[in-house]
């Protein structure tokens, strides 16, 4: 059949020889898009009907898959012909005008760089910044500037304005920049000293300028000038000219508000956003990921699946974790805690708040306390929700006196925190104020640091591929101009983790001077199916607390020596990672992390008896099942497509009357009249695989 056809090929079209399928019903109000990680193809058929079996089912196939940046490539003429022609023979509906398009270009996918990768690209952005403050006062004049940096995938300039800027402003002062960009206008450095910066920007009328002056406490101050019209007070880099920006590669995004200093007591700013690249190509890929990034919004995807909310009456980055997130919650989880505790870790679970006191022994009332919310009184006493979950694993470790001989110990958590987040930094499952981080520390003796960080590598590297990541980048921080802790000490941690990651093989780069002023770390990046990076796994070598909190050991000769402690986590925190997850799948989980794995469509409700045992024996197999009735078949069927489901199956008359189910699945399609003993097998051999039904 042509639909079993069109199905049998998401096993050699979407593969890395050709991978990007547009289904375009030019008389219907459907179109269907899969995006496969592959760099080669890009189909169109076109049929000239929308009344056919084809386009009825065709929102039953899940097609949709992982979308890197990519462009228009190849495919196989023949085998989409072929997949037209089966599906005009056996569908009449489809006229003999249809037609068959297909696009065929040679290019590779655009890669993106970033800051860190691409110097140019950090000086593009950051002068972009500074020609659309300049654009902004020749617009309007009476706009005080403040701050314009360069951010992760462009750039911002902070304005106080009277008046809001409108999508018609943003309009305006692009085709200004335009203008300064046209001219060519040289970007030159001049430094000065405090007192004549002072006395141009008293001249000029800035005071957001001004107090960015008194803060620098270094001299000569530097200035960068376009031309002889503007300037700011800049530590660069720039471009040399503006005419080396590439117009067509920048685009003004939104403009948002922000509170001067990020103090909610002081004036608030508008804010406008850009985004720069080196080349249109780039921004254009660009606008296709973010385009995709939308449609994959945890937020939206999280109130449509009904995986969790965020009630406001309840107070602001609060989740309340609904039925069906709470079941990928407690399937992460339960992942989890079987791994660490198969690699040697111990289970804890330890209290919500403390004594104050803990906390100044910590360090963290001291130099954590505006992130911390307030203490509460009890029996005179001042307690603490904690921010952390370290001192509390450190209790444990000092409960009794520890012997050389019961090192390494290794302890983790799911362990829920309290931190304090300005309401305009919340944002959905990414920021918010109680989160449950994946803790684990190791306390262990100076000469295991390497094979213990080894083996943090190891099971992240398990961990992160469970879950469909295998693209990582990974940082190395060494140590900063201030810290505790020997020379020595510093060296041998340092060489033991750049052994570790030698020895596992993965590539990495060295940020000098960039670790924790009590020890350095290895962060790892995880890429998403659209080529985000996102922060997870921290390995953080600590000489600090062991300090603080007087950690001993009896070492082989009796004398009490410090233990070296290893902070480290892996998915970082359970909201986050899991927000990465819906964005990463688009809400579309694998059988094995799927709320609900099957769903029983009834056709009528003479059949809902006969579904509830079907269900209540899938649940006792430990198979997420359930049943849904009560609306037409067609509708439960959508409904069942909308939400995800990975297997849905109809039960009609004849299948009660033969005790079987008709099943088809999201990915695979039609799988036919099934038993059910054949229905279980299957699912639980897919779901033991992790594989796909």
């Amino acid at each position: 059949m042509a639909l079993s056809k069109l199905r049998s090929l998401r096993g050699s079209l979407y593969s890395p020889a050709a991978s990007c399928v547009t289904l375009f019903f030019s008389r219907g109000a459907f179109s269907h898009a899969s995006r496969q990680g592959c760099n080669h193809s890009f189909a169109c058929v076109s049929l000239a009907s929308s009344n056919s079996l084809l386009f009825q089912h065709a929102a039953m196939i899940s097609l949709l898959g992982r979308m890197p940046v990519w462009t228009k490539g190849n495919v196989v003429r023949e085998r989409m012909m072929s997949i037209a022609s089966s599906a005009a023979e056996q569908q009449t509906t489809i006229s003999a005008e249809s037609e068959v398009k297909i696009v065929e270009e040679e290019k590779k996918p655009i890669v993106l760089p970033t800051n860190e990768s691409s110097e140019k690209l950090l000086k593009i952005r950051h002068t972009s910044a500074h020609v659309l403050a300049m654009a902004v006062q020749k617009l309007f004049p009476d706009a005080q500037v403040t701050i314009g940096p360069w951010i992760e995938k462009g750039f911002y300039y902070d304005f106080d304005k009277e008046e809001p800027f409108t999508e018609t402003d943003l309009k305006k002062i692009k085709k200004e920049m335009d203008r300064i960009i046209s001219r060519n206008l040289p970007l030159t450095r001049e430094e000065v000293a405090k007192e004549e910066a002072e006395k141009r920007i008293k001249a000029i009328n800035e005071p957001y300028k001004l107090e960015i002056l008194e803060g620098i406490k270094t001299e000569p101050i530097t200035i960068y000038k376009i031309g002889e019209e503007w300037w700011d007070l800049c530590a660069g880099p720039h471009l040399e000219r503006t005419g080396q920006l590439d117009k067509r590669a920048i685009e003004l995004e939104f403009v948002a508000g922000a509170y001067w200093r990020g103090d909610e007591k002081k004036q608030m700013l508008q804010r406008i956003y850009g985004t720069a690249w080196e080349s249109e190509e780039q921004l254009k890929a660009y606008q296709v990921q973010k385009e995709e990034a939308k449609r994959r919004d945890h937020r939206r995807l999280g109130q449509d699946l009904n995986l969790f909310s965020i009630q406001e009456d309840a107070g602001g980055g609060l989740v309340f974790w609904h039925p069906k997130g709470s079941m990928v919650r407690h399937i992460i989880e339960d992942y989890w805690k079987k791994m660490h505790f198969a690699n040697g870790y111990e289970l804890l679970y330890t209290p919500h708040i403390a004594k104050l006191d803990l906390w100044k022994t910590s360090g963290h009332y001291e130099f954590y306390k505006e992130n911390m919310f307030d203490q509460m009184r009890i029996e005179e006493e001042l307690y603490q929700i904690r921010p952390m979950n370290c001192p509390f694993h450190i209790q444990v470790y000092k409960d009794s006196l520890r012997s050389y001989r019961e090192l390494p110990m290794r302890v983790a958590e799911l362990g829920t925190v309290y931190r304090y987040e300005r309401s305009g930094a919340l944002h959905g499952l990414f920021r918010v104020r109680g989160f449950t981080q994946d803790d684990g520390h190791i306390f262990c003796l100076p000469d295991q640091i390497r094979d213990e960080i080894r083996g943090v590598l190891d099971l992240t590297e398990i961990v992160l591929k469970q879950f469909g990541f295998t693209k990582f980048e990974i940082n190395l921080s060494t140590k900063p101009e201030k810290a505790v802790g020997s020379h020595e000490i510093w060296e041998k941690s340092t060489t033991a983790l750049r052994e570790a990651l030698q020895d596992k093989g993965w590539e990495y780069s060295i940020d000098e001077g960039g670790g924790a002023f009590y020890g350095p770390k290895i962060d790892v990046k995880i890429e998403d199916a659209i080529g985000r990076k996102w922060q997870c796994s921290t390995i953080q070598v600590d000489f600090n607390l062991p300090e603080r909190f007087n950690m001993v050991y009896v070492d082989t000769d009796t004398s009490r020596k410090q233990p070296i402690l290893i902070h480290r986590a892996i998915l970082g925190s359970i909201e986050r990672f899991f927000g990465i997850l819906v964005e990463n799948y688009a809400g579309d989980f694998p059988l094995w992390l799927a709320p609900v794995q099957a769903r029983l469509l009834p056709v009528t409700d003479h059949e809902v008896d006969y579904c509830k045992n079907v269900v209540a024996k899938l649940r006792e197999k430990g198979i997420r099942a359930e049943v849904v009735f009560g609306e037409r078949l067609g509708k439960l069927i959508r409904n069942a497509e909308t939400q995800k489901i990975p297997v849905m199956a109809v039960v009609g008359p004849k299948e009660v009357e033969s005790a079987t189910l008709t099943v088809r699945t999201r990915h695979g399609g039609e799988l036919g009249t099934l038993s059910l003993d054949d229905l279980t097998h299957k699912i639980q051999l897919a779901t033991s695989s992790c594989g796909v039904l």
